[in-house]
């Protein structure tokens, strides 16, 4: 009898961790909202429904802009660019970068000190990092470190799926 009912706990737990691992995974996580008081450079702003963004973006494109994934280190032909020009989000193309302001930080992700202009972005807290959106159409773009260069100490990690690269 007390082994019926510790096979039974077992098989009852199991159920659940497997119910729970099913509903973690299989949902979706909330519309992202703009927060309070963000601007894009002339007001501009690219808002379109889901089935668009699918259409527009590579698959790859839309889980990092729409889904905030993260790619893979060193799977962007971005992280070792070095010719000068642009960084425009791949969702709207804003300018978002200058290779001006581009460095090698060995993570495997293309890295800039400064946006090209202040409000080309927006950050927001994300557990214990700082996510970083596009301020035109809100794609995310990836996190800010406190561990970047001068002049701003700050390393903008950005996934090459994010980005578009305009040469000048």
């Amino acid at each position: 009898m007390n082994q019926n009912k510790r096979f039974l706990l077992i098989v009852g737990l199991l159920l659940v961790a497997i119910w729970g691992i099913g509903t973690y995974f299989g949902t979706p996580r909330p519309p992202h909202q703009r927060p309070p008081g963000a601007t894009s450079p002339g007001g501009r702003r690219v808002i379109r429904t889901d089935a668009d963004w699918k259409a527009q973006l590579s698959r790859a494109q839309y889980a990092v802009l729409r889904e905030s994934n993260t790619e893979w280190p060193n799977s962007s032909d971005l992280t070792h660019e070095k010719r000068p020009g642009v960084y425009v989000c791949a969702g709207c193309h804003n300018p978002l970068f200058s290779s001006k302001a581009k460095f090698e930080s060995n993570t495997g992700w293309p890295s800039f000190f400064a946006p090209i202009v202040t409000n080309a972005t927006y950050t927001e807290p994300d557990g214990n990092r700082t996510e970083i959106r596009c301020a035109v159409c809100d794609g995310h773009l990836g996190h800010v470190f406190p561990d970047g260069p001068e002049p701003t100490g700050l390393r903008y990690c950005i996934n090459g799926d994010a980005l578009l690269f305009q040469p000048d």
